[in-house]
């Protein structure tokens, strides 16, 4: 079975919307022709660079395709009459297809050309309130004339820590990750998120509270309240991986409340997001699990509130002038859009589109200078 694989090209000029490939171009100029001397000028190609082509494709294919005999005209074998009928029949079927594919992707492309549109990459720990930020941008697009400026989010789902990670590396101009509302010094939290963000270079941005929570199947039949309860009711547990924040969380709550990793049974077992999580205690895979509200909700499952947290967005402080952050910061503001975050299980917008001071939510840099005790 051979795979194939498409390929599209950009021009400023106007062309008929065709899937082609070189071989076929090729067969059908020998055969037209008679000969591949003859095709390669048809083609404005070498003698040499055609022979070289089809001798390639054939090795390629495992079959032969021209048949040229010293005296007679080159003529395609039944392999090669086979992939020119395939061609037109492919061809036939598939024109409007074509035709429509063509036209979306010089759209979308239109876009790109386009100084008022404008397109903000962000790797975020995944949260339902993001997924309907693209959205609701996406709608406003759609709503505004031309020529008025609009919004896309790129928005690409891992952890919290490879998030902020990825805006280091430039991969991204905004990262999403998020924390306990009143992150502690000398904590897990900020071990691990302080050597990653530097003030003077990042900058928060408000986005969201939330809450987490313990996700039970419907009834709680083990009466889970707490992780206390989780250890000491042997709960199976699905946990997430390392390098989220919600693992970050799980053990800054185990910490608080007297708990190692050894007294949660499957704190080793791991799924990949919440839905995940959400999934297997619905399945029966697992007992308990910590995550958001939204997610319990979807599956079906109860919910028993444990920690509240703040969801951040950080960007670098020079991108604060792009147009796209600027944008991003204006829609974050809006009412209608912090009234589509209160709809969401377990989430209110929390100085939404507000850019804030480190140390104000991340209290772990103490600028004032320490005074020389006496002699």
């Amino acid at each position: 079975m051979h795979r194939l694989q498409f390929h599209y090209t950009l021009s400023r000029d106007s062309s008929p919307a065709l899937v082609r490939n070189p071989l076929i171009d090729l067969l059908q100029a020998v055969s037209t022709q008679g000969s591949i001397s003859a095709g390669a000028r048809a083609l404005g190609l070498s003698y040499r660079h055609v022979w070289g082509e089809l001798k390639r494709w054939e090795k390629e294919l495992g079959n032969e395709l021209v048949v040229w005999e010293k005296g007679q005209s080159a003529r395609l074998t039944e392999f090669g009459a086979k992939l020119m009928w395939a061609e037109r029949q492919a061809q036939a079927r598939l024109a409007p297809q074509i035709e429509a594919l063509r036209a979306e992707l010089e759209r979308t492309f239109a876009e790109a050309f386009d100084d008022s549109v404008h397109v903000v990459t962000l790797y975020a720990s995944h949260d339902d309130a993001l997924t309907a930020l693209r959205e609701h941008a996406l709608q406003q697009a759609h709503e505004k004339e031309p020529g008025q400026s609009q919004l896309h989010l790129d928005i690409r789902f891992t952890g919290s820590v490879d998030a902020i990670r990825a805006l280091n590396e430039g991969r991204c101009v905004m990262a999403g990750f998020h924390t306990l509302l009143h992150p502690g010094v000398k904590t897990l939290t900020e071990r691990t998120y302080k050597p990653l963000l530097q003030p003077g270079q990042h900058k928060i941005i408000g986005f969201a509270q939330r809450t987490q929570g313990l996700m039970v199947t419907k009834g709680n039949p083990l009466a889970l309240t707490s992780l206390q309860d989780v250890a000491t009711q042997c709960a199976r547990f699905a946990n997430r991986a390392l390098g989220t924040g919600t693992r970050v969380v799980l053990d800054e709550l185990l910490t608080q409340a007297g708990l190692t990793t050894h007294d949660i049974q499957g704190y080793n077992q791991t799924e990949p997001s919440h839905a995940a999580v959400a999934h297997a205690v619905a399945a029966r895979q697992a007992d308990v699990g910590l995550g958001i509200a939204a997610a319990a909700q979807r599956a079906g499952l109860d919910f028993v509130p444990l920690a509240d947290e703040r969801y951040h967005l950080v960007c670098l402080k020079s991108a604060l002038a792009q147009p796209g952050i600027q944008a991003l910061l204006q829609l974050l503001k809006t009412p209608v859009w912090q009234a589509e975050v209160a709809r969401i299980a377990g989430h209110v917008a929390c100085q939404s589109g507000e850019v804030l001071s480190m140390r104000q939510v991340l209290p772990w840099w103490d600028y004032r200078q320490k005074k020389t005790p006496p002699k």
